[in-house]
């Protein structure tokens, strides 16, 4: 018999996000999305503030905010649900199997100790080391990530960091134990471009030293297309697009995705595109597709306001919830010709 096949390192299926609006009804915010990572694989979420991506990787981490819980799906670490182990077994995992990198490195540091000191418990939380042990390992962990002068920098505290140093902090301790995935909540965020530029370098780097996975959430599609190898679009809770990084470039076949790529700018361009409208509120989506109020494709077109659209496989092994991907693919394909 042919060995089994290896189950992906990291499986999510069906997975739904709940919280409950003041009369108490339920809110669906991540909406069943389904996904996979592989060993080594970089894979960036795209989508507009509010489509669902952090609070995605949140349950990943076991982190949901208080009042947030995962009510369907499931999420599977190389083969084994995490949905509903205990705070003591996550914790084991957190750190040791994949590491975090938020969003706001002021947040996820205390501002009342020092830097060495908070990357070393990272250390000690899953190694059997002495102290002296891991402040070295914290000396080396700095080092790798491009902080000069480690062993005096690491007794500073974090407003004695400039934002991109603190964000290579933040990089060193997910590093600390050496996951083999790296999860990295909108990394650039608040830091400008030459600073954005040094924090992606330096986040390749970690990865490639470490020979892990990375999922890149971001809102910015360049970003996410300059580092990934796969992409998923979300928008209002849901993944509305998926494919190689090639596809959803050359072959978008979302409107939402249309307008994202419209809205990057390019040379002689004097104003960025916009997608009118805003996303709608997690309680009053519509009933077909979630992003048909804001399309000039679902105009008077019954099947988009009535029938919400599933993913389905593409001929070119992309995903798309769109009811008229066909007419999209066609309609670029008639301008390329």
């Amino acid at each position: 018999m042919p060995p089994a096949a290896q189950p992906p390192m990291l499986e999510v299926e069906n997975l739904v996000i709940t919280t409950h609006d003041p009369s108490g009804a339920p809110v669906r915010l991540v909406d069943g999305i389904s996904f996979t990572v592989d060993e080594g694989e970089v894979v960036g979420i795209v989508g507009e503030s509010g489509s669902g991506k952090s609070l995605t990787v949140l349950a990943i981490m076991g982190l949901l905010p208080v009042g947030l819980e995962v009510t369907e799906g499931s999420i599977r670490w190389r083969g084994q649900e995490l949905i509903g182990m205990t705070d003591r077994e996550l914790r084991r995992r957190r750190g040791r199997d994949f590491g975090m990198i938020f969003q706001d490195p002021m947040t996820a540091l205390n501002p009342i100790r020092r830097i060495g000191s908070q990357l070393a418990e990272a250390v000690r939380l899953h190694q059997n080391v002495s102290r002296s042990a891991a402040r070295e390992r914290v000396h080396a962990l700095l080092g790798r990530v491009g902080v000069p002068d480690p062993v005096r920098r690491a007794r500073a505290y974090p407003h004695e960091w400039s934002g991109g140093m603190r964000q290579r902090a933040v990089i060193a301790m997910a590093m600390a134990n050496d996951p083999a995935l790296l999860i990295a909540d909108e990394p650039t965020t608040a830091l400008d471009v030459t600073v954005q530029a040094q924090v992606m370098q330096t986040l390749a780097k970690a990865r490639e030293e470490l020979s892990s996975a990375l999922v890149l959430i971001t809102h910015d599609l360049a970003l996410a297309a300059q580092n990934a190898s796969r992409m998923i679009i979300m928008y209002s809770g849901r993944i509305v697009e998926s494919g190689t990084v090639r596809e959803i470039f050359l072959h978008p076949t979302h409107p939402y995705t249309q307008g994202l790529l419209r809205s990057l700018l390019s040379e002689g361009d004097e104003r960025a595109y916009a997608i009118p409208g805003n996303p709608p509120s997690p309680r009053l989506r519509p009933p077909g597709c979630a992003f048909a109020p804001r399309c000039e494709l679902s105009a008077g077109r019954s099947e988009c306001t009535q029938s919400r659209p599933l993913l389905q496989l593409r001929p070119n092994e992309s995903r798309s919830a769109c009811h008229f991907a066909d007419e999209l693919v066609g309609a670029a394909e008639g301008k390329a010709s």
